[in-house]
């Protein structure tokens, strides 16, 4: 039989597709849909899928979340979505599920703990197949699989996807220590930080196996919830209200440390001339900053992606559950760190 003739410039349904072929419309679906099982030439689903791409046919998501109890749709819990850090992990997300034929609702919620319990209820009833929180504190099980990017907490059912901290530790200060540096100021990250704490704890330990002391009068801990250089310029303005003497300074984060190289610049300290400063995560800032910075890099988008697979994995039950994902950081030396000249602060 001959095709009815027919042009347009919008989608059309499986219905009219359908009519426009002179086919039963199950016979169009089961081509469309890829469903086994069912003996149909060759000839016909060829003239079928050229005419969906010519009245670009467009399926009902709804329609095919409701026949196969899915929706193909992934919750994201995310504190700010004005931070680059969150932004590069997002978008390696969205990259990933939007390749998978998933789509993904996105919640921030402003470090409230409330609203961490109230969004995941509201994403979850919305008919989302799984959760990932990107640096967000959770403290109990969900009744779907759920990755944590930048989570440490140990939670039945949660993945944590995290980078290797002590191999940062390990490559920030052992390059500081390379280029001379004994009198290194640290900057904590904020107590509501996921990381924050096994960071620490790692530089901690790292130091005092390479000899690097580790002076109260040089620590300072960042507080304020922004996303902006503004975080790390009043730390540094404590650091020499203390008259404290230091040859370098490690960041927390590299917001920190670029607003920690326009504090000491303003004090008139020249980076890294007088002192070096190295940050960490490798933000898009980062290699456009003057002076370019040195920094520790987290794969941020390559993380999304990882817990997107993750969750997919886990939804259509393709491994078993990890407790832990762990990737490798790397050391990317830019232009904010050289070999000491002793700062004197009179």
């Amino acid at each position: 039989m001959k095709e009815k003739r027919r042009t347009t410039t919008g989608s059309t349904s499986l219905k009219k597709l359908a009519e426009h072929l002179n086919l039963n419309p199950a016979t169009v679906s089961v081509v469309l849909n890829d469903v086994p099982g069912r003996s149909i030439p060759q000839a016909t689903r060829d003239r079928i899928k050229a005419a969906a791409k010519e009245l670009n046919y467009q399926p009902s998501l709804l329609a095919r979340s409701l026949r196969n109890r899915r929706t193909l749709s992934i919750g994201i819990l995310v504190p700010d979505l004005s931070e680059a850090y969150h932004n590069q992990v997002v978008g390696g997300i969205g990259d990933h599920l939007m390749e998978a034929g998933y789509f993904y609702f996105t919640a921030h919620h402003r470090r409230r703990k409330l609203l961490v319990e109230e969004y995941s209820r509201m994403l979850l009833s919305r008919g989302a197949e799984a959760l990932i929180a990107i640096d967000t504190p959770l403290d109990h099980p969900f009744p779907v699989p759920v990755v944590t990017v930048g989570g440490h907490r140990s939670i039945d059912g949660v993945t944590n996807v995290i980078v290797d901290h002590r191999f940062a530790a390990e490559l920030s200060l052992s390059h500081l220590h390379s280029l001379g540096h004994r009198r290194i100021a640290f900057v904590r990250g904020q107590s509501f930080s996921e990381d924050a704490g096994e960071r620490w704890r790692c530089i901690v330990q790292v130091a005092r196996e390479i000899g690097i002391p580790i002076r109260p009068e040089l620590i300072v801990q960042l507080d304020r919830d922004v996303s902006s250089p503004e975080l790390g310029y009043p730390v540094i303005q404590h650091l020499f209200s203390n008259r404290g003497q230091f040859t370098a300074v490690v960041a927390f984060n590299d917001m920190s440390a670029i607003g920690a190289i326009r504090a000491l610049q303003d004090f008139g300290m020249r980076v890294p001339g007088d002192v070096s400063v190295i940050g960490f995560d490798d933000i898009k800032a980062a290699e456009f900053h003057n002076p370019r910075l040195t920094t520790i890099r987290q794969p941020l988008s390559n993380m999304g992606r990882i817990a997107a697979q993750c969750v997919l994995n886990r939804i259509h039950e393709r491994e078993k559950f990890r407790k832990q994902i762990v990737v490798e950081p790397e050391l990317v030396v830019r232009e904010s760190t050289q070999a000491i000249q002793i700062v004197k602060i009179s």
